[in-house]
């Protein structure tokens, strides 16, 4: 698989969100508090993960490892699921990653 764009990631989310609407809370405002709520648990996953284990077994291949990037992962969709919530665009939030990243390396 090649690198995912977060346009891509937004739409593999869409296409999972429409295949659970029947099962899943539905995309909205009102949702996107929830969203990040799981959101929350899953990064305390990965904490638990980090935490729990040596850090140079996590920088090495195996489950331990594919257990952190799952973990990981999750994080990521229930931020994209935070961004289709509320409406945000791929392009939006690159403008606004891009204008902060150059904020941020002329700040000290």
């Amino acid at each position: 698989m090649s690198d995912l764009t977060v346009r891509e990631m937004l739409a593999m989310q869409e296409k999972l969100q429409a295949q659970y609407k029947d099962k899943w809370e539905p995309i909205g405002v009102g949702a996107g508090k929830n969203k990040l709520l799981w959101m929350i648990c899953e990064i305390g996953e990965v904490i638990d993960i980090i935490k729990k284990h040596d850090e140079q077994k996590l920088m090495e291949e195996g489950e331990l490892r594919r257990d952190l990037v799952e973990e990981l992962a999750d994080v990521l969709m229930y931020y994209h699921d935070v961004m289709l919530c509320y409406g945000i665009t791929a392009d939006e939030l690159k403008q606004v990653y891009v204008e902060k990243f150059e904020r941020n390396m002329s700040r000290w």
